[in-house]
């Protein structure tokens, strides 16, 4: 009920006090009483210093630190914009400097992405061309209110975002990206729930860059553009975002340095020092009383015209408030003082701007002075799972599916189609590249960043156009116009030569405008911007688990116009999010980690896998520890592992639930209808129920290869050190089994005893058998009319997108990709390496019913996640509705078992699953350490491999210490304690 309360908080303005947005332009009695009182005491100069807002770094020496003091002390200065640092070294300096300060100094910066933009260790949210193509505005209010914490920690008081340039030009070379696109009602609508979320949260915002800066070729830093628009064309585009935001209650402006000949014809004239333009236009005809800032006034379409203290002279006659990065401090301060003195510019117009940046600062909250910033508190607002969450988001509904071809993306059909991947000028094994590979066998190439060898276009075609579909990640674009964006031409060329021979799924980690360059190819998805966020968010979308959601917020082609989106679907494959996400706290969850190490280091097992997924998302995948106690290999996600007795529901159960789905068997008639070899044997009444639910009498376990060695142990004419058509089945690394084994193996099980049972009593007590599973596989391999393996990957395994899952998997993998398990004393003497441990599977070939199949932990999460959705995955449905709750129905009273699944223990004692377990619960167990649970009511899938007989099968430790029974119960807390921290906020 409470899972997604983070959502209730980001999303929504929950405050109990007057918001900044109703302060600003508000003057109430004690504001004004204040403000007047400051005033009232300050002298000519100190009134005049307030309107500086000096540059400050906090990655220079300490004579930068001096200066600014200097500034601070003897020329009153009003506040800083910081540029580049450090979130730490900014609170100690800030902190110093503000002790200087007779009037709390305020504090701007350019954080239009966060403070990423200027201070490293920060993060980095999504540039405004990225926001711009996402659909749901409440996100970009829950990013400005984000950075407004972010930016309170650090002491900053203005952000100067958002900017609201509308950018209808795309070789606007200072722009660009850092606009919301070129719809000026998207640009409106992301600009004020940008402003909102920041004012909402105590920080300024400032609508930038007045007039309006989006239809440019040049760069008002290195020269003064101008623009020759029409006043009713500037009005009726340019200005419409400005309007909007000024509209609600924006707190400030920024003055672009533009010359602007429809509002003013002087010659050289930038809109900053046009009093047409920031008194007439801004103030007047738009209304706006809240603090007009001017551009940086260091840059060259201002400096270059005018003399250091001219400039800012000229720019608090036009009727700007703030004077942002005077060149030169003294000077302007004397020339102001000097124009005041000459009655050229009023004492009424100065505290006109004084005043205004007084009310600021008492809205801000230094009315009380300055309170010291804090390095710890800062670093919890800085690093949070919330903020991660919404960056992840913000990416992820940015997404845009530009064009895809009969709809192939989001790409439904794995089993019949072969990948590849080329990582262009990527870095090598991107998350990109990694997590193409968690729904599909892909091959992986690269071209290197920095390669230049034409010989590598031709190599790469030969190896990649014998591929049914390759997925290209397109990376180390730029922003830049001039550069086509950093696109290079002979690797569009080799692209368009390959999408002539085979499918390209293209994507672009890169600038919108790029597209320009891409639009001849049948499947585009484009992510923005290259970072580890929206490498692991395309494969999602690619194959469907989480869906594109983006327009084109600008257009870049006839082909491609803005608002251009395929809105794809979701296909119901797992994904991947934060703990917090889906309900779960993430610090409860992390004691998972202690536990698993726990396990490592006491050497119940040398390593092991972890999956965690809820309500379809993984929320934990992790691996620790090594192949063996050696550490010479560790583990990865890539590890396989032997599953033991998983096989009985991993492989043969699923087999089975095909056969009933489709009428082939039914469960309660005697098995001779089946096999009926077994017609004069003591197994002759029993059913499929009987055997799956582990009550036909059978006897647990036969060692079956002690039947095959003589009075002293030696090896029987059943086996041989050398592989030949009569010994086809390898047992080990210098064993081979004689053909007739498997034949000999069935023929033992269906000679085998019973159990006793009282006469009185018709029905077996349960007891847990391996003996039923050889009898299952012959009856799977019978109606199926197909070898048991091939039935499985072909019907199962590979349609659902699994790559490891498999028997004989040497057959398949390097056996360096493989855990060992048991270093076999007593039958096979050699370590066991990628041959099935169990005895009896290994003499059948290593293809059984109870034994054999081998995964890593991602395959095996795949498999119980479509059991948990009642058979549906990837948009196919594998078994019909209704079929995989009747086989994890717990079948009778005194029996916990479902059909084939085992189930949670529900009186006190010793349980296979957490006590916490619903009573839905299904899954199974293995020798070799594994375990695989998935829980309808909680939407919870449970994965853990490991490999605890290596290299001793009597190592119980992991049993005896509980590991991953006590994982579980972490599971189930870490969703208890969000339920009950949700229910304090909610109550």
């Amino acid at each position: 009920m409470f899972k997604k309360v983070w959502l209730i908080l980001l999303f929504c303005i929950v405050t109990f006090n007057e918001s900044l947005s109703q302060k600003i332009g508000t003057i109430s009695s004690e504001k004004s009483a204040w403000v007047d009182s400051v005033y009232s005491q300050m002298s000519l100069e100190e009134r005049i210093g307030q309107l500086f807002m000096v540059a400050a770094y906090s990655n220079k020496d300490q004579q930068h630190v001096n200066n600014l003091s200097l500034l601070i002390e003897d020329y009153h200065i009003g506040g800083l914009i910081f540029f580049q640092g450090g979130p730490g070294r900014q609170i100690d300096i800030l902190n110093k400097l503000q002790e200087k300060a007779k009037i709390p100094l305020w504090i701007g910066m350019d954080a239009e992405w966060g403070l990423a933009m200027r201070l490293d260790s920060t993060m980095k949210f999504p540039k405004q061309m990225t926001l711009g193509a996402i659909q749901n505005d409440g996100l970009i209010y829950a990013m400005g209110a984000e950075i407004a914490r972010h930016a309170k920690a650090v002491g900053v008081d203005v952000n100067f975002a958002p900017v609201v340039d509308v950018n209808n030009n795309s070789k606007n070379p200072v722009i660009g990206y850092r606009s919301f696109g070129e719809n000026k009602e998207n640009v409106a609508r992301k600009g004020v729930a940008y402003m909102r979320g920041m004012q909402d949260n105590g920080v300024l915002a400032n609508a930038k860059h007045f007039p309006g800066h989006g239809d440019t070729e040049s760069d008002s830093h290195h020269t003064l553009p101008q623009i020759n628009h029409s006043k009713e064309r500037l009005e009726n585009i340019e200005l419409y975002p400005f309007k909007k935001l000024i509209e609600n209650e924006v707190s400030s402006m920024m003055v672009a340095h533009l010359n602007i000949p429809a509002y003013d014809s002087t010659k050289n004239l930038a809109s900053t020092l046009s009093k047409p333009i920031v008194t007439d236009l801004l103030k007047k005809q738009l209304g706006f009383n809240g603090l007009i800032f001017t551009d940086a006034l260091n840059m060259q379409g201002v400096a270059s015209y005018y003399e250091p203290g001219e400039t800012d002279l000229l720019a608090l006659q036009a009727g700007n408030d703030v004077l942002l990065f005077p060149m030169n401090v003294p000077k302007a301060l004397g020339k102001i003082k000097k124009a005041i003195q000459k009655k050229e510019l009023s004492e009424e117009r100065l505290a006109e701007s004084v005043k205004k940046i007084l009310a600021a600062k008492y809205d801000v909250g230094y009315s009380n002075g300055f309170e010291a910033l804090s390095k710890s508190k800062a670093k919890k607002v800085l690093y949070n799972e919330e903020a991660d969450i919404l960056l992840n988001k913000l990416y992820e509904h940015a997404a845009t599916l530009v064009k895809t071809k009969n709809n192939f993306v989001p790409i439904r059909i794995l089993d019949t189609t072969n990948f590849a991947s080329l990582s262009l000028r990527g870095k090598k094994n991107s998350d990109f590249q990694k997590y193409l590979s968690k729904y599909a066998r892909f091959q992986h190439y690269q071209l290197a960043e920095d390669e230049d060898n034409p010989a590598i276009y031709t190599q790469l075609m030969n190896q990649l156009r014998s591929y049914e579909t390759v997925v290209v990640g397109l990376h180390d674009l730029n922003n830049s116009p001039g550069s086509k964006f950093g696109i290079n031409q002979e690797d569009i060329l080799f692209l368009q030569n390959l999408a002539e021979q085979t499918n390209v799924v293209l994507t672009v980690f890169g600038n919108a405008y790029s597209l320009k360059y891409l639009t001849n190819f049948d499947h585009i998805l484009l992510m923005y911007e290259d970072n580890e966020y929206t490498h692991k968010i395309a494969p999602q979308i690619i194959f469907g688990a989480k869906a594109a959601k983006g327009k084109l917020p600008v257009s870049v082609s006839k082909s491609f116009k803005e608002g251009t989106g395929i809105q794809s679907k979701l296909l119901n494959r797992l994904g991947y999010a934060q703990p917090l996400e889906v309900g779960m706290d993430k610090y409860v969850l992390a004691q998972i980690n202690e536990i698993a190490n726990e396990a490592i280091n006491t050497e119940a097992t040398p390593g092991c896998q972890i999956i965690v997924a809820k309500d379809g998302q993984i929320v934990l995948e992790e691996s620790y520890g090594f192949y063996s106690y050696q550490k010479k290999s560790p583990v990865t996600d890539e590890t396989i592992y032997d599953l033991a007795s998983i096989t009985k529901v991993a492989a043969t159960l699923q087999g089975i639930m095909f056969l009933y789905d489709r009428g082939i068997v039914d469960l309660d008639k005697k098995i001779v209808h089946y096999l009926p070899e077994l017609k004069r044997t003591n197994k002759k009444n029993m059913t499929l129920r009987n055997i799956l639910t582990h009550q036909a009498g059978l006897l647990p376990y036969i060692p079956f290869w002690k039947q095959t060695n003589d009075f002293f142990g030696n090896y029987s004419d059943f086996y041989s050190s050398q592989e030949s058509k009569k010994y086809p089945n390898q047992l080990s690394s210098a064993l081979y089994g004689h053909e007739v084994l498997d034949d000999s193996v069935y023929q033992w099980v269906i000679e085998s005893d019973l159990l006793d049972k009282p006469r009185w009593q018709k029905n077996y007590d349960y007891r847990y058998s391996d003996m039923g599973y050889y009898l299952m596989q012959k009856i799977c391999e019978r109606m199926l009319n197909l070898s048991y393996q091939e039935f499985l990957s072909e019907n199962i395994y590979h349609p659902l997108g699994m790559n490891t899952m498999c028997y004989l998997p040497l057959c398949n993998f390097p056996q360096n990709r493989i855990a060992p398990t048991e270093d076999d004393p007593y039958f096979r003497s050699d370590l066991i390496h990628g041959w099935v441990h169990d005895q009896g599977a290994a003499m059948i070939g290593g293809v059984a019913g109870h034994a054999g199949l081998f995964s890593n932990a991602m395959d095996l999460a795949i498999l119980m996640q479509m059991n948990l959705w009642d058979g549906a995955y990837g948009g196919t449905r594998y078994f019909s509705k209704g079929t995989v709750p009747y086989f994890t129905k717990k079948q009778y009273d005194d029996n916990r078992r479902g059909l084939g699944w085992d189930k949670p223990v529900e009186e006190e004692g010793p349980s296979p699953t957490s006590h916490y377990s619903s009573p839905l619960t299904f899954g199974h167990t293995g020798f070799t350490g594994t375990a695989a649970w998935a829980d309808p009511e909680f939407g919870l899938v449970f994965i853990f491999l490991s490999n605890r007989i290596h290299p001793d099968a009597s190592n119980r430790k992991l049993i005896s210490s509980n590991i991953r029974t006590r994982i579980m119960d972490v599971i189930y807390q870490s969703i208890f304690e969000f339920e009950e921290e949700s229910e304090k906020y909610v109550n």
